[in-house]
């Protein structure tokens, strides 16, 4: 039988652990200065003036390429313990590591195909 009473501290937790954030938010809200002026807004990199305006539009064509790479990172942070205990798990793993691998060259002759990884 589901006992309610046997998730006290749970709950209690639960609770206490909610409110610390947001209490902690608050008060560094309150207790902050909130002075913006002309030089609390504009942008600031290691000490040199800045020159024009900070919002410059970038072509997606690089967060597309970062994106394949994060993409291709983790593929192989997956492959690694596969990799690593490849005597013991058999056949039908190998089929599915197989399978992986595979979905991963479609993803990378699609992207290819596509231009992402073209810098010009």
């Amino acid at each position: 039988m589901f006992l309610l009473y046997e998730y006290d501290i749970f709950w209690a937790f639960l609770i206490i652990s909610s409110l610390i954030p947001i209490l902690v938010f608050f008060i560094s809200g309150f207790l902050a200065p909130s002075s913006k002026g002309p030089e609390k807004l504009s942008s600031y990199e290691s000490g040199i003036e800045p020159i024009g305006d900070a919002w410059l539009q970038f072509r997606v064509r690089y967060y597309m390429f970062a994106l394949v790479f994060v993409v291709f990172d983790v593929e192989t942070f997956f492959l690694y313990p596969w990799a690593m205990s490849f005597d013991v798990l058999g056949v039908s793993v190998f089929v599915e590591a197989l399978i992986f691998v595979l979905i991963l060259i479609v993803g990378l002759v699609y992207v290819w195909r596509k231009g992402a990884l073209e810098w010009s």
